[in-house]
């Protein structure tokens, strides 16, 4: 590598203390020194600030910086730290996930070998409320059409990192959004022409656990993906019928389903799937 390029990480937190060690930890393990971790608390009472205060009194934690006030959400807390973000590449880590080893050193080899690349997304582990490994998610590579209608978001954001320029152009999260923000972000990012690009390497882990918005808010999730399609879609908008619209929507749900698992299959991602199943992913 030429150089070490600052690295921002933005979290949003929320009453998160039970987690919010290992995500800043697995910063802190990334042996990155050129680096910062922003947390963003929306003034949380289960003692986070405790947390956080505690690791970063007397000089302890010196890159990482923290504030706790009032906002209007997850959506609102990012585009604060994206603000305030000094590094050439930023990356966005709920307080509830965490890095893998090795992760900023993939991050910084991809960006620095590829200076077209605006956005770089990874693999990703699906771990329990204690962490402990569930699956291996492989992802595939970028394609629009998959973005928009498929009936989930492909591109993980705990494995997910960007340049700077992404955030000096005026893109920031919609943030009447607080489901599918990242969705309607990265369809945004998309449409203007910045160019996405996925890497086979898991780089983080996503936490499976009952207060996240994936597991306690499946359905205003849905609702929201479908509310951000609708708006983004110009097939869908010309339609007036929302019958029409969600017949549309079916079929071409339909399809992006077989093109996104018609490449996990040709690349093998479900027999390693398979052959895993049993095995201990810890260890990897």
């Amino acid at each position: 590598m030429k150089h070490l390029p600052f690295i921002s990480i933005v979290t949003p937190s929320f009453n998160q203390g039970r987690f919010l060690g290992e995500a800043l930890a697995s910063v802190q393990f990334q042996n990155y020194s050129n680096c910062e971790h922003l947390i963003i608390d929306g003034m949380s009472t289960d003692g986070s600030i405790d947390i956080l205060r505690n690791l970063t009194s007397d000089g302890g934690l010196a890159n990482v910086h923290w504030s706790s006030e009032r906002d209007n959400g997850q959506s609102e807390a990012l585009n604060k730290g994206f603000r305030q973000a000094r590094g050439e590449i930023i990356g966005w880590l709920n307080s509830d996930d965490r890095y893998r080893p090795g992760c900023f050193e993939s991050i910084v080899q991809v960006f620095e070998n590829n200076p077209e690349i605006d956005i770089v997304y990874g693999d990703y582990l699906i771990v329990d409320e204690s962490g402990r490994p569930l699956q291996i998610r492989r992802e595939i590579e970028f394609n629009a059409f998959i973005l928009l209608y498929h009936r989930v978001l492909y591109i993980p954001t705990t494995a997910t990192f960007f340049r700077r320029r992404i955030f000096e152009e005026g893109n920031w999260l919609d943030e009447t959004l607080q489901y599918a923000m990242d969705l309607d972000f990265f369809i945004r990012l998309s449409a203007r022409g910045y160019v996405f690009k996925h890497i086979s390497a898991v780089l983080a882990d996503f936490r499976l656990q009952p207060n996240s918005k994936t597991c306690s808010s499946p359905g205003r999730q849905r609702l929201e993906h479908e509310q951000v399609i609708f708006a983004a879609a110009p097939v869908l908008r010309r339609l007036k019928s929302l019958r029409a619209k969600a017949g549309v929507l079916s079929l071409l749900r339909s399809m992006a389903s077989v093109r996104r698992y018609s490449e996990k299959t040709l690349r093998g991602y479900y027999w390693e799937q398979l052959c895993s199943k049993g095995s201990n992913l810890s260890g990897m």
